[in-house]
């Protein structure tokens, strides 16, 4: 009601048009989580490999102790608290997108950027330590924001434009073929032109 001004009609569409678009929030930021996280782990899984043979990053990252437990909880998921095998891409499924969100902080990294991470994003800023700060704070974003469409809070203050672009430019940083395939599939810029013809 106070972003319509007090008109109630005006109010219900911008309600609906905010349930419209934290889906559409909710579809791209999938895309942006599967895209980082495959990512991610092929870049651990090759960081694990070079220091020991078939070494998995799940034994060998240096985690602090929250992102341990974190990973402790998805293994232990994964394998029906070890009643079947574990296999790394359930593993990878059940980890949260904050915890890859995570392994992008700037405490990893002389430990996982630098010698690994840095690699996962070749089209990000020239200069890898720039780079890190780059990608945590797109991925951060977008944490951020479909957490926010995910728990029913408003997205309607947001420049969902701005959100999109920053999610599409953080696929292209791996991979300018998936930029493309992010910014095809999203309906964020179809709900962005809908939110201007409301007038609010």
């Amino acid at each position: 009601m106070a972003a319509a001004s007090g008109d109630l009609g005006l109010a219900l569409e911008l309600y609906d048009w905010n349930a419209r678009a934290a889906g559409a929030v909710l579809q791209t930021t999938a895309l942006v989580e599967v895209v980082a996280r495959n990512a991610l782990d092929r870049g651990m899984a090759a960081w694990a490999a070079a220091k020991r043979r078939n070494a998995s990053w799940f034994d060998t990252a240096p985690l602090d102790t929250q992102g341990s437990e974190v990973l402790a909880a998805a293994r232990a998921r994964a394998t029906r608290r070890g009643r079947d095998p574990e296999q790394r891409g359930k593993v990878v499924a059940e980890l949260p997108f904050g915890f890859w969100r995570y392994l992008l902080a700037r405490r990893y990294l002389t430990v996982l950027w630098l010698p690994s991470l840095a690699a996962v994003f070749p089209h990000g800023n020239p200069n890898p330590t720039l780079r890190r700060s780059q990608v945590e704070r797109a991925m951060s974003a977008a944490v951020f924001l479909r957490n926010r469409a995910a728990h029913g809070e408003p997205v309607h203050r947001r420049d969902l434009l701005t959100d999109y672009r920053s999610m599409v430019e953080l696929c292209a940083w791996i991979d300018a073929e998936l930029g493309t395939w992010v910014a095809d599939i999203s309906t964020m810029p179809g709900l962005a032109a809908d939110r201007a013809r409301l007038g609010i």
